[in-house]
């Protein structure tokens, strides 16, 4: 988030074991448009067992300049996300009136609001498209997006899928699939434990267990063959665009949201995952160039991971390294942290411009990435779990019963996801 206050400017692929056949191919053809979702009928001609609701989680980010207080207030009441202590409710409201008018401003120079809705379901839309042909047997597909903070919300998404005929007492398949490829408590974390809330208040606690929706959620993808492939040429073709006698000396600044060291202390496996998808890319790249990871969007006074993204391009352009190539690796499209923070911020201020400093641009539309969410997708609904291992581990030094009991519940769906096999 380009969200910095004035209080404190402010290994291997080991982890995705699977198959690659689906990126040998680039034929998929593109169009843009909302998806029309239909209600809830099971295909008994083919013996397919959907429709399936593949529902993208994702922080979200306001469309208009109007919706950026609503956003703020959102944003910095998650104590998953942003830990303020005690006074969180004071503090919270407060900050985010302050920065409003700043952000606000910040959001009228990239167009008016956050591309991220924008991309986000046409992402979902065109992974559904591949799905109907690779996985006929939990077609069809249908795209939602659910977003923590700005339209449309969880909360709205989930009675939509009421709406369409899900859930209900009509019971149906859907699939939570993070937009974050690496897993932190404080955003898939939280937009899962948001889900599970809107699930107990509109399903039930327990849920009707024969009528109910049956989630199961894919909660991390750091190192998977289709996301390396897509950032390994994002990579490749901006640096084609530098001169080749320079090519090998540019700098792979990895940049990611960074996250309060409070967080990263209670065992949060955000740094190591990003690490991993970093070396990951690395890899699939030859180790040709020197490079770091950083980190971005520190907000507040307490100390965040480092080195920071704007202090490295600063401290690497005093040392007489001019030549920094910018990776968003923790973000699938552009938005605010893009547009604005690493495209004005850091090149335009902190790097003034040089023409050496540049980014990769976001995975946006990519036909390699869109095809990645599908294997992933695929993937997943053809292992039949309700989630990873992984996720049903907490962190070490985490206290929080919400997370306890939006884990138990989203592990809980196995015995449902079991019966309908």
């Amino acid at each position: 988030m380009a969200l910095r206050t004035p209080l404190a400017r402010a290994a291997n692929r080991a982890t995705s074991a699977v198959s690659t056949p689906a990126f040998s191919a680039y034929s998929l053809q593109f169009r843009r448009g909302n998806a029309t979702v239909a209600p809830v009928k099971q295909d008994v001609a083919t013996g397919s067992k959907g429709p399936t609701a593949m529902v993208f989680m994702n922080m979200g980010g306001p469309s208009t300049t109007d919706e950026v207080h609503g956003f703020l207030s959102m944003l910095f009441a998650d104590k998953d996300l942003i830990p303020l202590g005690p006074l969180q409710n004071y503090i919270g409201p407060y900050i985010a009136r302050r920065r409003t008018p700043k952000i606000q401003k910040q959001y009228a120079e990239i167009g008016g609001g956050s591309p991220i809705r924008k991309w986000s379901e046409f992402q979902a839309a065109e992974m559904c498209k591949i799905l109907d042909k690779t996985s006929p047997e939990t077609a069809p597909h249908k795209p939602y997006v659910a977003f923590r903070y700005a339209n449309p919300l969880t909360e709205d998404t989930y009675k939509k899928l009421l709406a369409d005929g899900f859930g209900g007492g009509n019971g149906g398949r859907a699939v939570a699939f993070t937009q974050y490829p690496q897993y932190s408590c404080s955003t898939t974390g939280s937009s899962l434990n948001e889900l599970w809330k809107w699930r107990t208040r509109l399903e039930g606690k327990d849920g009707e267990a024969e009528g109910a929706i049956k989630w199961s959620v894919i909660d991390r993808w750091p190192a998977h063959p289709g996301l390396v492939e897509a950032f390994a040429r994002h990579i490749e073709a901006k640096l084609a665009e530098y001169p080749a006698e320079r090519r090998d000396g540019v700098v792979l600044l990895f940049s990611a949201h960074s996250l309060p060291m409070t967080v990263v202390n209670r065992g949060d496996p955000y740094p190591a995952e990003v690490a991993a998808t970093v070396y990951a890319v690395m890899s699939r790249l030859g180790m040709k160039n020197k490079y770091r990871l950083v980190w971005q969007s520190q907000v507040g006074p307490q100390p965040w991971l480092g080195a920071q993204t704007s202090d490295t391009v600063k401290e690497y352009m005093k040392k007489g390294q001019t030549d920094m190539l910018l990776i968003p690796i923790a973000f699938t499209s552009d938005h605010i942290e893009t547009l604005y923070e690493l495209d004005k911020e850091v090149i335009g201020e902190d790097a003034e411009g040089h023409e050496g400093v540049r980014r990769v641009d976001s995975l946006n539309d990519s036909p390699v990435f869109i095809e990645a969410l599908a294997d992933i997708a695929k993937k997943h609904l053809d292992s039949g779990k309700a989630t990873s291992q992984q996720m049903q581990l907490r962190c070490p030094k985490c206290t929080s019963e919400r997370c306890q009991a939006s884990k138990d519940f989203f592990a809980g769906q196995q015995k449902y996801l079991d019966a309908a096999a």
